[in-house]
C-alpha cells in the first residue's frame, strides 16, 4: 500500500494484520492537505505470512455487512471520467482487517475503497491506531504495462447535522506496482470512535470517494469507441510531434489539402507528403492507434531524432514550409498561406516633424509575451504597445536629424487559422539559460480582436478557440499533450499519444492556465500549462472545419493506400506464422563462379535463393516447390545440405533421396533455422527428358574441381564430377584438362583442400581416391595447376602460396577523413603488407601519388579517425587492425594533400578563416607551415591560397577570434607551437587595409563587434577600424556604414556601445559626440590590459533559436 502519514506519528506495531495486508512496496504520496504536510518513510515491514493474500470482505464475525452507493448512471458508463461512491463500514470498532468496497468502474478500470486499521507512531514515540484509507486502481490485472493518472477526494462523511465532512485530496500515477494510494493516517481511531466528532453512528462509518481520472495507458481504452477518433503512437519522445499532427488533422482544410497533392510517383520511403497523407488516412479511418514512423523516416530522421524532444512551434514552422514547398505548382498550391497567413505593420512615427516609415511583414504564427501578464487580452496589448524613441535612443528621421518618435506594431489582418504561441520559455540572463514560466496566464474560448487592427476587416476578428497544446515539465524536457475542439461545438476530447478521451471545457481550458490555484493545485501539475493555441475566425468556421468524406480523397491515393495495408496484412501475417515455417537458402552453381577463396562460396556474399518451407513439409513437397518456383524438371534437380565440418571447412553433403524422400525437412535440417542447400541443377539446355546421372551414395563421391593460375595468381572454379570412389588419381587428369582447356597431355600438379588455409601436394597418382585424399567424404575440393618446370615470375607460384597467402587476405575499408560518414572504398590486402605496400594499393584504386596520401587509424572506441600514421610506420597492415573482432568491418581513414607526406610531416598544420576585404568571403584554410615557424612563416603559406584586392595592401594579419569578438592581433614573430588552441577560437587571416598599415600616435585600432540586446549575444563577422583621438563619432559612423555596406534606412536602426569587459555605455545620439582614445583604452587599475570594443547593436537576420534541452539540436526534414 502507498500511503501518507503525519510527520508526528511514531513507528506502527508490526502486527499480524499489518503484515497480512501489506503485501507490496510502499511508497509515499505526497498530499496537499495540509495535515499531509511531508510524506514519512514507510515502516519496516516483516516478510508476510505463507498464503497471506488480501481478502475481498473481512471474513470474520467481527465485520458484518458493507454497502455501497455510486452514481446512478455507473452501469451505463464505465469509461466516464469521474465518479463518485461510497462504502459503509459496520462494526467498525471491531475491525482487525482490510476490507474492500465492491468495484466502482472509472475509464473502464476497477476502483475500490480500501479501509484498514493501521498503527502509526504517535508525537511520544508510542504506537497510536488510526484509520487507514486508500483508493485502489486495477489491482486485480496480471498486466505490468498499465498506467493512469488520477486525482480523488477522500472524504469521512459526516452523521452529525453542522458538522462538515473531513476530508483529503490525493493524486497519483497508478500503476502494477503502485496501485494503491492514500493515507495510513486518515484519522485517529478514537477519534472516529467518538460520536460527538459526528463521523460514526450505531458503530457504522461511511466512506466516500470522488476520482477523475485520465485515460488510462497499457490497457484494451477503445479510443475509436468513445470518442470517434484515434491516437498516434509515441516514438520516444515524439508527443511534440503528435500533438501537432492532430492538431494540423483536425484542421480539415489542411488534410484535404494534403489528400490532394499529387504523390502518385513518389517514393513510398522519402516522400513527406505521402508519409503525411498516410497519417491522415490512418487518422481518419483506422481503430486502433496510428503509426508514424515512416513519417519521421521520409524526414530523414534516424532513430536518436525519435528520441529527443523538439520545440512544437519550431517543428510547426519547418513542417509548414516544407508543405508549402511541395505544394506549389499543384492544385492546392497556395491553401497554407490563405489560411494562417497574416499581415503586421511596423511603423516608426515622429512626434515633432511630419516623418514617418514603416514595413509591412507576413506571419503565420505570433508569439505572446506572458511574463507579467494576467491574461491574453493583456498580451496582444503589449504586443502592440508603442515605445517612445527619445534621449540616447532618437530616431535617425533623415534630413530632419535625431528626432522623439513612436514605434509599434499593429495588425493590418488576421489568418483565418490562428496559431498563438505563448513565450513560456525564455533566456533568463542571471543563470544563462532557459526556463520555463508557469505563471497563471488566462485564455477564453471566444476571442475577439478587431480592436487590433489598424482598420476593420469585411468580417468580425471573433475566434473560437479550437485547440490548446499543452507542455507539462521544464526546459529539459516534458510531455505534450492537446485539447482539440473538433467540431468547433465545445466537445473537447484529449489527445494523448496513442489515448484519446472526452473531456470537460473546464479539463481542456481552465486546467491549462498554469499557476497554483488552491481550486486545481490536485488535479493540475504546476508545471502543466498550454504553450500553443489554435483560434478559428468564427466566419471560416465551417470552410476551415467542413466535413472530408472519402469523396474527397482521390482514387489513386487510396487504392495505393490500401494496397500498402494488405501487404502489410501479408506480411504481418507471414510473422505471426513464422514458427511454422523454416526459411531454406539455396545456392546455385554459378555462384561459385568467381569465388577466389577457400570452400565453394563465401557466405556473407553470396547471393542466396531463400524459401519460405514449412516445418511439416516432406522432401517431396520441398523439391516440388523448388522446380515451381525455378521453373526446371523436379528430376533435374539434386539437393546437397551445405556442412561445417570439423576441421571449419563449408561443404556439401549427401542426402538419400530415395529412402528420405517422405522425411518432414524439419528432421531432415540440423535445426530450424535456416538450411543451407547446394541445388544441382542440369544445364539449361539439356532436353527436359534428360536426368541427372545416378548418384551412389555408397561407390561414388562428388568432388569439386579448381584451377590455380600463377600469372593471374587467381582461382577459377571448374565444376564438379561424381568418381567412384575406387578411381585412381591419374584418371582424373585427362578430366582436368577438358575443364580447364589444356591439351590432354598437360602435365599437372594436383592439391587437396583441406582447410582454409591448408592444401596438401597428391603425390601418389596411381593410388585410389579413397587412400589418396585424406578422409574422402562428398565436397572435397581439388585443385590443380599446370607443372612449372621453370621458375614462375610471380610472387605467388603455387596452390601452396597462394593458400598461405589466402590466410592473410584481409579487406580493409579506406574512408575519406574529410567526407562526413564517407561510405569508403574496399580493398582486398594481405595483412603482412608494410606501409608503402598499402599507400600503393590505395593510391591505384582512388588515381593518385602514393606520396600524396595520409593515413589514420581508426578509434577503438568510436568510429573516426584517431591519429595520423607517419611515412616511415615500420609495422604491418595486420599491426594497424588490432582490436578489430573477426567479422567487424576494418577502416583505415585516409585524406589526399597537396603536398607529399614526407614534407608534411615536418610541418604543423594550422586551419584558419580566411576573410575578404567586404567581410563577407569566409573561406577555410589549411596551411602547413614549419612546425618551428613564426606567425610570419604562417601568413607566408595562406598568401599562396588567397587571392588579394587589387589595389590593395598586400600585407596580411593574423587575427585571434573568440565569441564573434576579436581578442588580438597576433604578432608575426610569435611562434606558432605558443598560439593557444581551444574548441571557442578561432584564427582569421586577412588582409591589412592601407590606411591601417601605419597608425599616428593619437589613432588606435578599435576591435568592433555586432551583438543584439545583449551585449554576450555577439554574431556575425567582427572587424578591426582605426580610429583618430577625439574624432567625431559621426565620422566613425559613416566609415563603419562604408565599410559593412549597410543601406541608410537599415544602418539608421543600428545603436553602439563601448564595451569594457562585462560593463558597457551606449554612445549618446549627439551629432557633436566626440570619441577619446581614453574611452577605448584600459582603465589604469582596472586591472584588464585590453581594449574596450565597440559593439554595433541591431537585430541578427540569421538567429539560432537558443535550445530548451541540452540535448535538442535544431529540427530538420531532410527530403
Amino acid at each position: 500500500m502507498n500511503h501518507i502519514v503525519e510527520p508526528e506519528n511514531k513507528e506502527p506495531e508490526q502486527d499480524s494484520i499489518y503484515n497480512s495486508v501489506e503485501d507490496m512496496e510502499t511508497q509515499e504520496a505526497d498530499s496537499t492537505d495540509a495535515a499531509a504536510e511531508k510524506p514519512a518513510e514507510r515502516p519496516p515491514a516483516e516478510p508476510e505470512p505463507d498464503g497471506a493474500a488480501r481478502p475481498e470482505l473481512n471474513g470474520t464475525s467481527e465485520v458484518c455487512l458493507v454497502s455501497t452507493t455510486q452514481d446512478a448512471d455507473m452501469e451505463e458508463d464505465e469509461a466516464r471520467s469521474e465518479a463518485t461512491f461510497s462504502f459503509s463500514v459496520p462494526n467498525f470498532s471491531k475491525l482487525k482487517e482490510s476490507v474492500f468496497s465492491p468495484a466502482c468502474y472509472v475509464r473502464n478500470l476497477p476502483w475500490k475503497i480500501m479501509v484498514m486499521p493501521r498503527n502509526n507512531p504517535g508525537q511520544d514515540r508510542k504506537p497510536q491506531r488510526s484509520l487507514g484509507f486508500f483508493l485502489q486502481c486495477n489491482a486485480e490485472s496480471e498486466s505490468a504495462s498499465w498506467s493512469c493518472h488520477a486525482s480523488a477526494e477522500l472524504r469521512l462523511l459526516s452523521v452529525k447535522e453542522g458538522v462538515e465532512d473531513f476530508n483529503r485530496k490525493i493524486t497519483h500515477l497508478f500503476y502494477s506496482k503502485e496501485n494503491d494510494w492514500g493515507f495510513s493516517h486518515f484519522m485517529t481511531w478514537n477519534e472516529v470512535l467518538d460520536e460527538e466528532r459526528g463521523y460514526i453512528k450505531n458503530d457504522t462509518i461511511t466512506l466516500q470517494v470522488k476520482v477523475n481520472a485520465d485515460a488510462p495507458h497499457g490497457v484494451s481504452w477503445d479510443s475509436k469507441k468513445h470518442t470517434g477518433y484515434v491516437g498516434l503512437k509515441n516514438q520516444g519522445a515524439t508527443c511534440y510531434m503528435n500533438s501537432l499532427l492532430q492538431t494540423l488533422f483536425f484542421t480539415n482544410t489542411i488534410r484535404k489539402a494534403v489528400y490532394k497533392m499529387p504523390t502518385e510517383n513518389d517514393d513510398s520511403s522519402k516522400s513527406v507528403a505521402l508519409a503525411l497523407q498516410r497519417v491522415f488516412y490512418e487518422l481518419q479511418f483506422s481503430d486502433k492507434p496510428v503509426g508514424t514512423k515512416k513519417l519521421t523516416k521520409s524526414f530523414g530522421w534516424e532513430t536518436m531524432d525519435s528520441f529527443m524532444q523538439h520545440d512544437v512551434q519550431e517543428f510547426l514552422r519547418v513542417l509548414l514550409d516544407k508543405l508549402e514547398s511541395k505544394m506549389k505548382g499543384t492544385c492546392v498550391e497556395g491553401v497554407i498561406p490563405k489560411l494562417f497567413e497574416g499581415k503586421t505593420i511596423s511603423y516608426c512615427r515622429c512626434k515633432h516633424v511630419d516623418y514617418q516609415s514603416s514595413l509591412t511583414e507576413t506571419y503565420y504564427d505570433i508569439q505572446l509575451n506572458i511574463k507579467d501578464k494576467k491574461n491574453i487580452y493583456e498580451s496582444f496589448k503589449d504586443y502592440v504597445e508603442p515605445q517612445t524613441l527619445d534621449g540616447e535612443n532618437k530616431y535617425a528621421a533623415g534630413e530632419h536629424g535625431l528626432q522623439e518618435a513612436v514605434k509599434g506594431v499593429i495588425f493590418e489582418t488576421l489568418p483565418p487559422v490562428l496559431h498563438l504561441h505563448l513565450m513560456r520559455f525564455q533566456y533568463d540572463p542571471i543563470t544563462d539559460s532557459s526556463v520555463k514560466f508557469n505563471d497563471r496566464f488566462e485564455f477564453p474560448d471566444v476571442l475577439r480582436l478587431n480592436d487590433f487592427l489598424q482598420t476593420p476587416e469585411s468580417t468580425p476578428a471573433e475566434y473560437v478557440l479550437h485547440a490548446v497544446l499543452v507542455h507539462s515539465g521544464d526546459n529539459h524536457g516534458g510531455h505534450y499533450v492537446v485539447f482539440i475542439n473538433p467540431r468547433g461545438d465545445g466537445k473537447w476530447c484529449k489527445f494523448d499519444d496513442d489515448v484519446v478521451s472526452r473531456c470537460t471545457r473546464q479539463e481542456a481550458i481552465d486546467h491549462n492556465f498554469g499557476g497554483q490555484d488552491e481550486e486545481l493545485n490536485l488535479t493540475v501539475r504546476h508545471s502543466t500549462n498550454a504553450y500553443m493555441l489554435v483560434y478559428i475566425r468564427r466566419s471560416h468556421l465551417a470552410e476551415v472545419l467542413q466535413e472530408v468524406t472519402e469523396q474527397d480523397i482521390p482514387l489513386e491515393l487510396t487504392e495505393r493506400l490500401q494496397e500498402e495495408k494488405r501487404l502489410e496484412a501479408i506480411r504481418r501475417r507471414e510473422r505471426n506464422e513464422q514458427h511454422l515455417y523454416m526459411p531454406v537458402q539455396v545456392v546455385l552453381e554459378d555462384s561459385f563462379e568467381g569465388h577466389h577463396g577457400p570452400d565453394l562460396y563465401d557466405p556473407e556474399k553470396v547471393n542466396y535463393r531463400t524459401f519460405r518451407v514449412k516445418k511439416s513439409a516432406t522432401l517431396r513437397e520441398m523439391m516440388d516447390l523448388f522446380s515451381e518456383t525455378l521453373k526446371v524438371p523436379v528430376k533435374h534437380l539434386r539437393p546437397w545440405p551445405m556442412t561445417i565440418r570439423t576441421n571449419q571447412t563449408n561443404r556439401p553433403t549427401v542426402i538419400d533421396m530415395d529412402g528420405d524422400i517422405l522425411k518432414k525437412v524439419s528432421d531432415l535440417a540440423d535445426s530450424n533455422s535456416a538450411w543451407t542447400l547446394f541445388l544441382e541443377c542440369l544445364p539449361a539446355d539439356q532436353p527436359p527428358t534428360a536426368s541427372l546421372p545416378p548418384f551412389d551414395k555408397d561407390c561414388d563421391v562428388l568432388i569439386f574441381f579448381k584451377l590455380y593460375c600463377p600469372r593471374t595468381k587467381q582461382i577459377h572454379y571448374c565444376g564438379h564430377q561424381y568418381i567412384p570412389i575406387s578411381s585412381k588419381v591419374r584418371e582424373l587428369v585427362p578430366l582436368l584438362n577438358e575443364r580447364a582447356g589444356f591439351p590432354p597431355d598437360t602435365e599437372l600438379h594436383l592439391y587437396e583442400e583441406l582447410k582454409p588455409n591448408m592444401v596438401e601436394r597428391l603425390e601418389e597418382l596411381e593410388t585410389s581416391l579413397d587412400k589418396a585424399l585424406d578422409e574422402l567424404m562428398d565436397g572435397d575440393i581439388i585443385l590443380f595447376q599446370k607443372a612449372e618446370h621453370e621458375p614462375c615470375d610471380g610472387d605467388l607460384p603455387t596452390v601452396e602460396d597462394y593458400y598461405k597467402d589466402l590466410f592473410y587476405r584481409v579487406e580493409v575499408t579506406f574512408c575519406d577523413k574529410t567526407v562526413p560518414s564517407d561510405p569508403g572504398i574496399v580493398i582486398e590486402l594481405s595483412q603482412r603488407m608494410n606501409y608503402d605496400q598499402m599507400a600503393r594499393a590505395v593510391a591505384l584504386r582512388l588515381g593518385t601519388d602514393p606520396y600524396m596520401l595520409q593515413f589514420f587509424k581508426a578509434q577503438n572506441y568510436r568510429e573516426g579517425p584517431g591519429n595520423a600514421l607517419r611515412c616511415t610506420y615500420e609495422g604491418t597492415l595486420k599491426d594497424l587492425l588490432v582490436g578489430y573482432k573477426p567479422r567487424q568491418p576494418k577502416r583505415i581513414y585516409y585524406q589526399q594533400l597537396s603536398i607529399r607526406i614526407n614534407e608534411l610531416e615536418n610541418k604543423r598544420q594550422v586551419k584558419c578563416i580566411w576573410v575578404g576585404p567586404r567581410l563577407k568571403e569566409e573561406k577555410e584554410l589549411v596551411l602547413y607551415p614549419n612546425k618551428d615557424g613564426t606567425v610570419a612563416d604562417l601568413l607566408e603559406e595562406a598568401a599562396k591560397q588567397v587571392q588579394l584586392a587589387d589595389g590593395g595592401s598586400g600585407q596580411l594579419r593574423l587575427l585571434e577570434i573568440v565569441g564573434h569578438k576579436i581578442v588580438s592581433v597576433v604578432k608575426e614573430f610569435t611562434h606558432l607551437d605558443t598560439l593557444p588552441v581551444g574548441s571557442a577560437k578561432v584564427y582569421r587571416v586577412e588582409e591589412t587595409p592601407r590606411d591601417e598599415l601605419k597608425l599616428e600616435e593619437d589613432e588606435l585600432l578599435v576591435p568592433c563587434a555586432h551583438f543584439q540586446k545583449e551585449i554576450f549575444s555577439t554574431f556575425g563577422v567582427p572587424f578591426l577600424l582605426r580610429v583618430k583621438d577625439g574624432e567625431l563619432f559621426s565620422a566613425v559612423k559613416e566609415r563603419i556604414q562604408k565599410k559593412l555596406e549597410v543601406p541608410d534606412k537599415e544602418f539608421e536602426k543600428y545603436r553602439f556601445a563601448l564595451v569594457s569587459q562585462a560593463t558597457h555605455k551606449f554612445v549618446p545620439e549627439e551629432a557633436d559626440w566626440h570619441l577619446g582614445l581614453q574611452d577605448i583604452r584600459p582603465k589604469i587599475g582596472s586591472g584588464s590590459s585590453t581594449l574596450s570594443w565597440l559593439g554595433l547593436e541591431h537585430m541578427n537576420k540569421t538567429p539560432k533559436r537558443s535550445r530548451y534541452n541540452y540535448l535538442e539540436k535544431a529540427i530538420k526534414i531532410y527530403n
